[in-house]
């Protein structure tokens, strides 16, 4: 028979259009402040605490279809070993088991994380990417993580308990 789902609720909300629009045209005045075009210019101290005080607005990529973004396999995969890769700087070789297989992830994540506080900890890995080869090895997903300013990663987690394997949509 059926089963009864408690209230759904949106994973993430929508985006409000007049924030977005608010936040470009921030960002076009200021590209086209004098400060900012003159070389060997530098900007004034309030209008360095503003620039501070708003967030850098990501510019919007190339829009994919739903279909296409139900083509990228989310899953919730569950670090078994985590180890420095001879000779590279930044990847770590993990072991990562997705519930119906352990899969072998490169990530360039070193200098962000120490392979042993990576143990135990779940993670969200594209499962579906096509293998490749990184410094000899073959790396079977991709983690997903946050990319900072600087490049500094910070890994997609969650805050309530979610079994190994699960989808996300």
């Amino acid at each position: 028979m059926g089963t009864k789902l408690g209230e759904v609720q949106p994973v993430f909300p929508r985006a409000d259009k007049g924030a977005i629009e608010r936040m470009q045209k921030m960002e076009e005045e200021q590209r086209s402040t004098p400060a900012a075009e003159a070389p060997g210019a530098t900007a004034t101290a309030p209008a360095q605490a503003a620039a501070a005080a708003v967030p850098a607005v990501i510019p919007a990529t190339e829009k994919i279809s739903i279909d296409d973004f139900a083509k990228i396999e989310l899953r919730v995969g569950l670090v078994k070993v985590a180890e420095r890769v001879p000779k590279a700087d930044k990847l770590l070789r993990l072991e990562i088991d997705i519930g119906t297989e352990v899969r072998q992830v490169l990530a360039g994540i070193a200098e962000a994380y120490a392979p042993e506080t990576l143990i135990g900890r779940k993670v969200v890995i594209v499962a579906n990417l096509a293998p490749r080869k990184l410094r000899g090895m073959e790396s079977n997903g991709m983690i997903v993580a946050a990319s900072l300013d600087g490049g500094k990663p910070v890994l997609a987690s969650f805050l309530e308990d979610v079994p190994v394997g699960a989808r996300l949509k």
